[in-house]
């Protein structure tokens, strides 16, 4: 499992040539691939039952023109909007409890509580809900987990500094009871909390499980020696990561060059 589309196909294209296969008995997928499966094996959805981001930026835009807020720039108050929506279903948060960033919270409650009787009347669902439908049929349905446990006896998850709370606890669902778990990722490349991202979930694992056993590569093969160096002077000074040792691969080449400007501009 990892993030995109390419970068799950570019591992089938690696494990079809690694075997020397032409057809698959291994899964590859997003997030939201191998979690829309489950749902429509589930409760038959197809891609029909998905929102079209046009189609929810056109309702949200319907609605905030029928409230009462001052909006310098609708587009981007309408992806913020969005991202806050994202945020809540994917933090599993009550909406009555949330207090809101983009809008004041009363309004946003609206818009929130509007949206969602909108995607149950037209049977449909966006990115967010696919978690969190899953996470909820997995919970309640112990003979469709045990199903899926069954078909999914090893995992592994690419980009594991970018994964949410969510995703983390359904794979933790369907990696029991073998907990044939391998995550592969870096905690210092972790750029996405903004958009929920959790790299504590990295930082966290071996404590969820003592038996894990962590393997560091430690060269870098990409860049060259005073860029590595630099690199970690730089991440050094974060408190929460894990401590490593990274060399460069390659020889070294054109000193790094720091600079301090006043402005964008400049």
């Amino acid at each position: 499992i990892t993030f995109t589309k390419a970068a799950a196909l570019e591992m089938k294209h690696r494990f079809l040539a690694m075997t020397n296969r032409k057809y698959i008995t291994v899964s590859f997928g997003t997030f939201h691939a191998v979690f829309f499966g489950i749902l429509r094996h589930a409760y038959g959805y197809s891609a029909d039952n998905i929102i079209k981001e046009e189609q929810r930026n056109r309702f949200l835009k319907e609605e905030i023109s029928h409230m009462n807020l001052e909006i310098e720039d609708e587009a981007e108050f309408i992806q913020n909007i969005i991202g806050e929506i994202s945020r809540v279903k994917n933090e599993r948060q009550n909406i009555l409890e949330y207090e809101a960033l983009s809008c004041d919270t009363k309004s946003f409650r609206k818009l929130f509580q509007k949206y969602e009787n909108m995607l149950r009347r037209q049977n449909q669902i966006d990115f967010d809900d696919m978690l969190v439908y899953t996470y909820e049929l997995l919970v309640q349905r112990k003979d469709i987990l045990r199903a899926w446990q069954n078909k999914f006896q090893y995992i592994l998850i690419d980009e594991t500094q970018d994964m949410n709370q969510l995703q983390y606890d359904i794979m933790r669902l369907l990696a029991a009871p073998r907990n044939n778990l391998f995550m592969v990722g870096d905690d210092d490349q972790s750029i996405y909390r903004f958009r929920g991202a959790k790299p504590e979930i990295m930082l966290g694992f071996e404590k969820d499980y003592p038996e894990a056993v962590r393997i560091l590569l430690d060269t870098n093969y990409r860049s060259r020696k005073q860029i590595v160096e630099s690199a970690i002077r730089v991440i050094n000074h974060n408190d929460s990561r894990f401590s490593k040792e990274i060399k460069a691969f390659r020889a070294e080449g054109q000193p790094v060059i720091t600079a301090v400007f006043d402005n964008q501009q400049e």
